[in-house]
């Protein structure tokens, strides 16, 4: 494999919804294997830990001061991630002992946000083991604003990964152009977008991001089996449809930056995928159109980003 070369991996794999423990052991297997795959990389779905919350619109979730909602809610709050305890050494120490770099869907609970409420994260480690970014989405999508919190700029940042420099957003907020934007400007040539897991959100948006950025885009979905939901789930009877129907169905797959497909959406399956890409074809592709680049007018457009971690409260001590 050339200098210009590498190979990446897509976790497309199920949680075992509302349990951290149990869904980040499956996480560090899949690490494992991509790790032995010969992959530089390899990213999950979007809130893969400890699950998307597919409760919601199956459980009237608009119901205000539901108490159905509320146990959700605290369920969630204890099975969700918080990083600062620690929650992620395993999956730090699995890339470590793999030499390979991970971006993770979480659902995050933050303390320096009073650690009641959570966000939707993607979480960049690299082949170090170390935490690189963690990025909360911006804006929730629909029924999503019903539990999770809108987060910031923060982790809107790019990471070197062999010859290519990689971003990542969360599911919807690929529709946004200027997250978009803010990614490419910092030199983004391959891009993780992570998903719940629905070919219908994958199929067009990962062709269409990888015209516009001349990038690579790896589009990432987890799959759910209404067998993948724990017996003792609240409501498991109005969430779960049959234990061999798909709640996510996947969609998985990687554009190069010529709009073709490298591996197209695969669904209704569960495992590691892999694809080998070529960064001589981001360089090729640049010639006629590099949006941050010759093909841009910053004299006449420019994007501020405000990459402040955001806190409710600024304490100044004397």
């Amino acid at each position: 494999m050339s200098q210009d070369q590498l190979k990446v991996g897509l976790g497309q794999i199920a949680p075992v919804l509302l349990n951290r423990e149990a869904t980040f052991a499956r996480v560090c297997n899949t690490i494992a294997a991509a790790a032995e795959a010969g992959c530089a990389v390899v990213g999950f779905g979007e809130a893969l830990v400890p699950g998307y919350p597919v409760w919601v619109e199956r459980t009237d979730g608009a119901r205000f001061d539901s108490p159905v909602q509320k146990r959700f809610h605290a369920r969630y709050l204890d099975q969700a991630v918080q990083i600062e305890a620690g929650h992620l050494d395993a999956v730090c120490a699995q890339a470590k002992a793999g030499q390979i770099a991970v971006v993770l869907g979480v659902i995050e609970r933050p303390p320096d946000r009073g650690g009641h409420s959570v966000y939707a994260s993607a979480v960049t480690i690299n082949a170090s083991g170390d935490i690189a970014s963690v990025h909360r989405k911006l804006m929730p999508t629909y029924e999503e604003r019903l539990t999770w919190s809108p987060g910031d700029g923060h982790g809107l940042r790019v990471h070197p990964l062999g010859p290519f420099t990689m971003g990542a957003l969360n599911c919807w907020e690929n529709w946004m152009p200027l997250p978009r934007a803010a990614l490419y400007a910092q030199g983004e040539d391959l891009h993780y977008a992570i998903w719940p897991g629905a070919v219908k959100n994958t199929q067009d948006i990962t062709r269409f991001i990888a015209r516009e950025a001349r990038s690579y885009v790896v589009s990432v979905s987890s799959v759910l089996r209404g067998s993948d939901v724990p017996a003792d789930f609240p409501e498991r009877d109005a969430v779960v449809e049959g234990e061999d129907a798909f709640l996510t169905n996947g969609g998985s797959c990687v554009c190069g930056p010529d709009g073709e497909w490298v591996l197209p959406p695969v669904a209704e399956s569960n495992g590691l995928l892999v694809a080998d890409i070529d960064h001589r074809l981001v360089r090729e592709a640049r010639q006629n159109f590099d949006p941050v680049g010759h093909y841009s007018r910053p004299d006449v457009t420019t994007l501020h980003v405000n990459r402040a971690r955001q806190s409710t409260a600024q304490f100044s001590d004397d």
